[in-house]
């Protein structure tokens, strides 16, 4: 999934959850987000129902997370941790799970740097600052 749509990655995470209660085996990309889905478990409503996370809208008027964000977040992050890209990313993490007792902690607060750093960056046009972005972690 390189440029998958939102239909994509919400079909994507409801069959995740879906394979999995049906003990079906599952691709390396799915176990690492079974994972997360089982890590927020009020999401599973939402995971469900293919249908209606097809057609729901989470629109920030709407004042509801949305958790096929957060998953795909929680993924972007895990994947960039695993292969160490950003060169220092697996570092700054570490030392804030470590520092925070929780690796799930330690990943909403590199969200927050990541949301960062990606609004930073389509604001000004530019590429991602990924000095900048590596410095938010580490500062957390």
């Amino acid at each position: 999934m390189f440029n998958p749509s939102s239909d994509d990655v919400r079909r994507f995470f409801c069959d995740t959850l879906r394979k999995h209660r049906a003990r079906e085996i599952l691709s390396p990309m799915e176990a690492i987000a079974i994972d997360w889905i089982l890590e927020h478990p009020e999401y599973e409503n939402e995971l469900s129902d293919v249908e209606a996370a097809l057609a729901r809208d989470y629109s920030v008027e709407g004042g509801q997370a949305n958790p096929f964000l957060h998953l795909s977040m929680h993924l972007s992050i895990t994947e960039q941790v695993q292969v160490d890209q950003p060169r220092g990313i697996r570092t700054a993490v570490q030392q804030l799970a470590q520092r925070l007792d929780s690796a799930h902690a330690a990943q909403h607060e590199v969200m927050e740097c990541l949301g960062q750093m990606i609004w930073a960056s389509q604001r000004s046009g530019l590429p991602p600052d990924t000095d900048a972005y590596i410095d938010c972690v580490r500062r957390r």
